[in-house]
C-alpha cells in the first residue's frame, strides 16, 4: 500500500487522526522553514481543516479516498480561504472567491489542502529564483535550486514536508523541479485535468498534475483530480481509466520503448547519459522492445515554445492593468505614481521580459514571420509524435539537461535557463501525457530523472511504462 492510501486508511479507520496527522505536517514545515517552500500557510486553517475530517470519521463517515492527507497546492491556484500570488507583487492579497476545480475535488475526496506553494513568478521560469518572496531552496542541498516553476511543491515533497502537491506545468514546470528534487511529476494530456481556477499563463499549454514520491502516490491523486469539468470546455469527456491498476503487476514484457539516440549526446551531462543508456538497456533485457525513433522536431522545440507562451502570456497578463493592480501594488505611495511605477512594482524581470518578447511576436509586423510560423511548428511536432507512437508504446527521454545548479548559476543568462527545458517541453508542444520518476543520483548526489511520453490520453500506458521501468531496474539491483 503507498503512502497516501496507508495514511489514508489510517485516519479513516481511527488509527490515527487527521489532526495528529496535519501537526506533524505543520511541524515538518517549521522545521524545514529555511526551504522557503511555502508562499502562503495558516495552521489554524490547515487544523480546522483536519479537525472537521475528524468529526466525520466519529460519525461514521467516509471522508474519501485522501482521507486527512496534507496536500500542497501551488501558489496560482485559486481557493478562497488563503490569497492567491503566484508569487508576484502584482497579486499580494488577492483573495479568490471559489475553489480552483483541482481543490474542490481534493477537498471532496478527504485531502486537507495544506497551503500554497512559492512558484516562479506566474510560473515564467525554471530554477524558481523567479518569486517575489525570494526562491524556494533545494530540499537535499540548499545551495542548490529546486528546479521551477513548481519549485515549493517539489521542495516540500522532496522534504518530506507533505507527501503529495500540486503543480502547473507549461513548458516541463512539473518534470523539471521532480527531476531535481528526486521526486515523481506527472503532467497528464491537455485537457485531462481541469484548469478552472488556475491563473494562466499560457492557456493552451498549462496542465495541472501532482508531485509525489511514489508512481503510485500519483496515480492516486492523478484519479482524483481528472475528468471532465462542465465549467472547463477544454476538458475532455473521456473516461478516466485507473493508472492505479496499470501500475499493479506492470511489466516491461511487450511494451515497446522508443530511444532516440541523437538526443543523448552533446549537452546532455554524462552520468545522466549514462543512467538513461543504462534504464533502456535493462528495459530490454527485461523484456521490452527498444524502438529506435527520430524526433527531428526536437531542435525547434525552445524556439517554438517560447515564441507561443510568451506571445500567450502577453495576452493573458494584459488584465492586470497598471491602475487597477498597481494601486495595490503602490500602496501608500499613492496614485500619482501609479501610472510610471505599477508595472515595476507588479511584475518582476522574467515576467516582464515575456510580455516584451509576447507583445513583440503579436505586432502587426511580426505576427506572420514568428507567431503563424511558430503554430505550424507545433502541429508538425503533434504529427510527428503521432508517427512516433504507431512505432511504439511510450518514448523514453532525460528530463533534464543537468542535474541541480547552483543558486545564482543560470539566472542571469536567460538562453542558458531556457534550455534546462529542451527535454520537456516536446510533450507540452503536442500535449501529451509525461511522466518524471527518479533515476539515481549523480557523483554529487544530486536527483536524475528519466522522463516518459505517451500519446495523448494514454495515461495507463504511461503508468504502466513507470512501472515496468521501475520493475527493470529493481531486477537490476536497484536504481544506478
Amino acid at each position: 500500500m503507498a503512502e497516501l492510501q496507508a495514511l489514508a486508511h489510517a485516519v479513516r479507520s481511527g488509527a490515527t487522526s487527521a489532526l495528529h496527522v496535519a501537526d506533524q505536517a505543520l511541524e515538518r514545515a517549521a522545521e524545514r522553514r529555511a526551504l522557503n517552500a511555502f508562499d502562503q500557510l495558516d495552521d489554524a486553517l490547515v487544523r480546522a481543516q483536519a479537525a472537521a475530517i475528524d468529526e466525520r470519521v466519529s460519525r461514521g463517515e467516509d471522508p474519501g479516498p485522501l482521507a486527512g492527507v496534507p496536500v500542497a497546492l501551488k501558489a496560482n491556484m485559486v481557493t478562497p480561504d488563503l490569497p492567491t500570488t503566484c508569487s508576484s507583487r502584482i497579486l499580494q492579497g488577492y483573495e479568490g472567491f471559489y475553489d480552483a476545480t483541482v481543490a474542490a475535488r481534493l477537498r471532496a475526496a478527504g485531502a486537507i489542502l495544506f497551503g500554497k506553494t512559492a512558484m516562479d513568478e506566474f510560473a515564467m521560469g525554471s530554477s524558481g529564483e523567479h518569486a517575489s518572496g525570494g526562491p524556494a531552496l533545494h530540499p537535499t542541498d540548499p545551495t542548490r535550486v529546486p528546479g521551477g516553476s513548481s519549485s515549493g511543491s517539489a521542495s516540500a515533497v522532496g522534504a518530506g514536508i507533505v507527501p503529495a502537491a500540486l503543480g502547473s506545468d507549461t513548458g516541463g514546470s512539473i518534470r523539471l523541479p521532480a527531476a531535481f528534487c528526486g521526486v515523481v511529476g506527472f503532467k497528464p494530456t491537455y485537457g485531462r485535468v481541469s484548469r478552472r481556477g488556475l491563473v494562466a499563463f499560457a492557456s493552451s499549454f498549462d496542465q495541472i498534475g501532482p508531485l509525489t514520491r511514489s508512481l503510485e502516490d500519483a496515480a492516486l491523486i492523478y484519479e482524483v483530480i481528472a475528468g471532465r469539468d462542465p465549467l472547463d470546455a477544454t476538458t475532455v469527456s473521456l473516461p478516466v481509466t485507473s493508472a492505479l491498476q496499470a501500475l499493479d503487476g506492470a511489466s516491461p514484457r511487450g511494451l515497446r520503448v522508443g530511444v532516440d539516440a541523437s538526443l543523448l549526446g552533446e549537452g546532455l551531462q554524462p552520468e545522466i547519459r549514462t543512467s538513461l543508456e543504462r534504464a533502456a538497456h535493462q528495459l530490454g533485457t527485461s523484456g521490452a522492445e527498444i524502438v529506435p525513433i527520430s524526433l527531428k522536431m526536437a531542435r525547434y522545440a525552445v524556439a517554438t515554445y517560447y515564441v507561443l507562451t510568451s506571445a500567450e502570456a502577453s495576452s493573458n497578463l494584459s488584465r492586470f492593468d497598471g491602475v487597477h493592480f498597481g494601486v495595490r501594488a503602490a500602496g501608500a505611495e499613492g496614485l500619482e505614481q501609479v501610472y510610471t511605477r505599477s508595472r515595476t512594482l507588479g511584475f518582476g524581470p522574467e515576467v516582464r521580459r515575456r510580455i516584451l518578447l509576447g507583445t513583440f511576436v503579436l505586432s502587426a509586423g511580426s505576427y506572420d514571420a514568428y507567431y503563424a510560423h511558430a503554430q505550424k511548428v507545433r502541429t508538425l511536432f503533434c504529427r510527428e509524435f503521432e508517427q512516433v507512437f504507431q512505432a511504439c508504446d511510450v518514448v523514453l527521454l532525460p528530463t533534464t539537461p543537468t542535474t541541480a545548479f547552483r543558486l545564482g548559476n543560470q539566472v542571469r543568462d536567460p538562453l542558458a535557463m531556457y534550455l534546462q527545458d529542451a527535454y520537456t517541453i516536446p510533450a507540452s508542444l503536442a500535449g501529451l501525457p509525461a511522466l518524471s520518476m527518479p533515476l539515481g543520483v549523480d557523483e554529487a548526489g544530486l536527483p536524475i530523472g528519466a522522463q516518459l511520453l505517451a500519446a495523448p490520453f494514454a495515461e495507463t500506458t504511461l503508468f504502466r511504462a513507470a512501472g515496468a521501468l521501475r520493475s527493470a531496474l529493481a531486477g537490476a539491483g536497484g536504481l544506478p
